[in-house]
């Protein structure tokens, strides 16, 4: 693929596949699943799991080569899966001690849900190979965002839940009781939306937001009063859960997507930031308050010290298996207080020190990739999506330090979606760099388009 075919709009479109997939991701509610398959039986990782088996019988039999699609994020992904199997075969070979019935099936469901995420990152880099096909799954993932957010919106304001509604017509599924769409923190509900818990329903948000602002930017097709709806909607459902995790996604979002965007939209930003916090402040009374409460309870604050109080049972763990930990997936406390709600340590107690690496890894090098090839893109709407793609995984590995994320399907799946999104940025660069634009082409997409919008410029 040349780097002009980057910018052809007549070139091949992404599979309706990966644009259900997304959908089904954010939309279909991860706790309703198949009895026979257990946890592992929700729509969105049933698909991510064939998807990844039609890629491996399809790379097996040289139907499809994925060799040019290499990239920092997939990588780190194979690191990632080569850990989680090194702990599970050791685990299996009685080398840990997590090895009776319910952990070895504990086992078996990381490594579908490890296999699902592969899915979702292979069949995004490799088959979106032009800006226009991004856009293209993108408005469907900007639908299940804004599904999700509304559905949040109608729990917050009228303290019902409509995923009830939808997982009454889910004929064959049955709720495993995972989901808690409502948790209260002092005057206020906090809501989950289509999601398991309301910080995972922030960190989502959160996570989609910049690549929201990018589509709302540049997707010429979309209505003008959705490309700003979404972002707003994103933003609002990112506040109702009432969580800190999704006051740090905020923020995070902002410093890394707002250096990326063309001058105007810059200056905007500038504007609607302080926008955002007075509107919350003047509709929503007491949320401030209720923020602010809670970000500064310290020790008096119970999930606070729930978390802290784990670090030297976790370290306790870990040297007694410093290498590959006690299985992935397999740790499954008696004691409520036990549950480590941090990733990092769960996964030092569950796969040891090179499980540990692996997910730094699988966060760390999709990042620095997107943010690398933003600074490289002469293209405007590259640069501006490989800022969004950064913002995107610096927020979920920040915010893997305040929940047991990978235990919450749809920010597990929803994750290598934005690796999959950092190896397109990452090999459109590089076409770019291997082959620039012909003498006299203007690095500006709009420009390239004759389309030119103020907020581009």
């Amino acid at each position: 693929m040349t780097f002009q075919r980057a910018l052809d709009s007549d070139a091949p479109g992404p599979p309706a596949v990966l644009k259900v997939l997304i959908v089904s991701i954010l939309v279909l509610p991860s706790y309703m699943v198949i009895p026979a398959f257990g946890a592992s039986g929700s729509v969105g990782q049933l698909l991510a799991v064939a998807v990844f088996l039609l890629w491996l019988v399809s790379s097996g039999f040289g139907l499809h080569d994925p060799l040019p699609h290499g990239h920092p994020g997939r990588a780190a992904l194979l690191f990632w899966i080569i850990a989680s199997c090194a702990s599970y075969a050791a685990m299996f070979a009685g080398f840990s001690g997590g090895n009776d019935d319910i952990q070895r099936a504990a086992a078996d469901r990381w490594l579908i849900l490890i296999v699902a995420g592969a899915g979702v990152t292979a069949l995004t880099t490799e088959t979106l190979k032009t800006i226009d096909g991004v856009k293209s799954v993108v408005r469907w993932a900007m639908g299940g965002a804004v599904f999700c957010c509304v559905v949040a919106i109608i729990q917050f304001t009228l303290r019902v839940n409509p995923m009830e509604w939808i997982a009454s017509m889910m004929v064959g599924f049955q709720d495993n009781g995972s989901g808690t769409a409502f948790q209260s923190r002092e005057a206020f509900m906090r809501v989950a939306g289509t999601t398991m818990h309301p910080i995972e329903l922030s960190v989502v948000c959160s996570m989609l937001l910049p690549l929201s602002i990018w589509w709302g930017l540049f997707d010429e097709r979309a209505r003008l009063w959705l490309r700003f709806a979404v972002p707003l909607l994103l933003f609002a459902g990112n506040v109702i859960t009432v969580s800190r995790t999704g006051l740090i996604g905020l923020a995070i979002a902002a410093a890394v997507i707002i250096p990326y965007l063309p001058k105007l939209a810059r200056q905007w930003a500038f504007v609607a930031v302080p926008a955002g916090a007075t509107a919350l402040f003047l509709f929503v009374p007491g949320m401030v308050t209720t923020f602010f409460s809670s970000a500064t309870a310290g020790s008096s604050d119970s999930s606070i010290t729930y978390r802290t109080d784990d670090y030297p049972l976790a370290w306790q763990l870990f040297f007694e298996r410093p290498w590959l930990g006690l299985g992935p997936g397999t740790w499954i406390p008696t004691d409520a207080k036990n549950i480590f709600d941090n990733q990092y340590l769960l996964t030092v107690a569950t796969m040891g020190g090179i499980g540990l690496a692996a997910l730094l890894a699988y966060f760390l090098a999709p990042l620095f990739a997107a943010l690398t090839a933003a600074h490289h893109a002469d293209i405007q709407e590259i640069r501006v999506l490989g800022g969004a793609v950064g913002a995107a995984m610096l927020i979920a590995a920040v915010s893997a330090g305040t929940f047991d994320a990978m235990s919450f399907q749809t920010f597990a799946l929803i994750c290598p979606f934005f690796v999959g999104l950092s190896g397109v940025v990452w090999i459109l660069v590089k076409n770019q760099l291997s082959a620039p634009p012909p003498a006299g082409s203007s690095p500006s997409r709009a420009k390239v388009k004759g389309k030119e919008e103020p907020w581009t410029r």
